[in-house]
């Protein structure tokens, strides 16, 4: 069963992966729209530059893009998660797990910000899994505001990422007031060479209008079809898994693996914190939240015991996914 294989390291795994992603996007891929709208990046880049990324691309086109996109994704993550022993033990559920949850909802199987910040995101976690190894950290945390800053000119709920890169210092290191204050230069240093385009250009009042999103009301209207949640419920199932298992093992893992854990979990709670600072209010946002829930039900399926219960709760998430796109 898939499961039982995808704990392993056979390079079949790859092959299954790939036919799995195309399996899971074939039901926006039949019933493809007449036109897509074309990825508009944060208005503070595309003032300046004109960004529209896919506005040429036929709706085709985007939806395969978009699958070799998240593939890329799957697997570069799959490989941090080995590189990092995550799990116990090295294996491909992180790539499959992966590329079913961007395949939750049909909005992510198309071009937007947020799966252009996936990537930026898994590159953070790289960095942050890392800082724990080294005695000077500050060019890393210099690095990692420059990252967040190059995301929220993509999105700019993103920008809450500078908390993580914090909350990751009070996870893995002892306090030293260089290392916190490195990322926010890093991130003051994009916006102010930003500032300084815009004030060549004598527009510096859309400059300012850049953090407008701060000013924005709490809202939690999101338009999403009910029957859509029925997809959740074993997602849902399969997490409640995850902290069982992880109960019973946290204390048994390595203090790196754990604080890894403790630092994914602040992560979603700021994509959670952060979903008011999108002006359209669109499921897209929850993209983010992809690459650390595929850790956590990867490492659900990595250790769970009971066979027929895992390998039929995954065919369930893949059946239901597969349903709600064709019906």
């Amino acid at each position: 069963m898939l499961i039982e294989q995808h704990r392993t390291l056979s390079g079949l795994n790859v092959f299954l992966v790939i036919v799995v992603g195309i399996a899971l996007c074939l039901g926006v891929y039949l019933h493809l729209p007449d036109s897509l709208t074309p990825v508009f990046f944060e208005p503070g880049l595309d003032r300046l530059l004109d960004l529209q990324l896919g506005s040429k691309f036929s709706p085709s086109f985007n939806v395969l893009l978009t699958l070799v996109l998240t593939l890329i994704q799957a697997f570069y993550l799959n490989q941090l998660v080995n590189h990092f022993n995550l799990l116990g033990k090295p294996n491909f559920l992180t790539s499959l797990m992966f590329i079913t949850l961007v395949s939750t909802f049909l909005p992510f199987l198309v071009l937007s910000p947020t799966l252009i910040c996936n990537f930026i995101t898994i590159w953070m976690l790289q960095k942050l899994f890392n800082i724990y190894k080294h005695t000077d950290i500050t060019g890393i945390m210099f690095d990692l505001g420059l990252l967040v800053a190059a995301g929220s000119l993509i999105y700019f709920p993103f920008i809450v990422m500078l908390i993580l890169i914090w909350a990751s210092l009070i996870t893995f290191r002892p306090f030293a007031w260089r290392e916190w204050i490195t990322p926010l230069l890093g991130c003051i240093t994009v916006y102010f060479l930003l500032a300084v385009c815009y004030f060549w250009l004598d527009r510096m009042s859309e400059f300012y209008q850049i953090f407008i999103p701060f000013t924005y009301a709490f809202n939690t209207d999101l338009q999403i079809d009910i029957l859509d949640y029925l997809v959740l419920i074993p997602i849902i199932l399969a997490l409640i898994g995850f902290l069982l298992i992880l109960k019973d093992n946290f204390f048994k893992s390595v203090v790196h693996v754990r604080k890894s854990f403790q630092l994914l979990f602040v992560m979603l709670v700021l994509i959670f914190a952060s979903f008011y600072l999108n002006e359209t209010k669109s499921i897209n946002h929850f993209l983010l939240c992809v690459p650390p829930l595929s850790i956590y039900l990867a490492y659900f399926f990595t250790h769970a015991k009971i066979k027929w219960f895992y390998e039929t709760l995954y065919i369930v998430i893949l059946l239901t996914i597969v349903y709600l796109q064709f019906f």
